[in-house]
């Protein structure tokens, strides 16, 4: 299997979306174009009663072939460097499955071979996550309710960047907020970079409040990720021009 380029919607939120698009349905669409959007739902340290958008998280990463997660505050960084890694995994494995198939000519996955075959597969899977490029457009919700959990995700996306740059493949990040400033739905607020260290100058500006317009979110950063290939291809195109001139 060649060595690609993993792409992966990373959406931090704590409630329920109430503009827009059905959240779900553009996680679906993202899914068709081989973009993974996995939903980290926050709690408040204090909160003991089932969140009322337990269910909107669940159902956004599984339209969206991604991996959900309930958190308390406080443990938040750990488990957004657990989500990405275990994402990875998944879609390298629903690859890897694909391949079998191909192969073998049958309906057989990773879980039909003998434990053997099973291991130095998932081997290959773990070594494919150390080497494979990873893109990742972080989502974030600054609705008026995320305000005092705005320093843990920041604190958060930098751990996920160090954990991250020890890989051999290379990363990229984009950051998101919504609602945006002005009545927008979404602003961008981190272009497109291998490392997340200057998050903490950009966090201080983020501004908290208003509506919580994820379905709208989540399209627009599948738009980003059409948009960077379509630059790359621009790019690689020009080099070309230049060669043979």
């Amino acid at each position: 299997m060649k060595k690609g380029t993993l792409k992966q919607i990373l959406l931090i939120t704590d409630g329920c979306s109430n503009k827009g698009e059905d959240p779900s349905a553009t996680a679906a669409l993202a899914r068709e174009q081989g973009i993974a959007v996995n939903v980290i739902g926050i709690l408040d340290d204090d909160q003991t009663e089932e969140p009322t958008g337990l269910k909107e998280v669940e159902d956004i990463a599984m339209a969206g072939g991604g991996i959900s997660q309930l958190v308390y505050k406080q443990l938040l960084s750990q488990t957004v460097q657990m989500v990405t890694k275990q994402a990875m995994t998944q879609t390298l494995q629903g690859f890897v499955n694909l391949e079998l198939k191909e192969i073998l000519g049958s309906e057989q996955t990773m879980e039909d071979l003998d434990p053997e075959k099973r291991g130095e597969i998932m081997e290959v899977v773990e070594d494919m996550g150390e080497t494979c490029d990873l893109e990742v457009v972080v989502l974030i919700d600054t609705s008026a309710s995320m305000r005092d959990k705005l320093p843990t995700v920041k604190e958060a996306l930098i751990d996920l960047s160090l954990s991250l740059n020890a890989r051999i493949g290379r990363n990229r990040f984009s950051i998101y907020q919504f609602p945006g400033k002005r009545n927008k739905d979404i602003e961008k607020v981190y272009g497109w970079s291998p490392k997340l260290d200057e998050v903490s100058t950009i966090f201080p500006k983020l501004t908290s409040g208003g509506i919580t317009p994820t379905g709208p979110a989540i399209k627009e950063a599948i738009y980003q990720f059409s948009k960077k290939s379509l630059l790359r291809s621009f790019r690689e195109n020009d080099e070309q021009d230049m060669e043979e001139a």
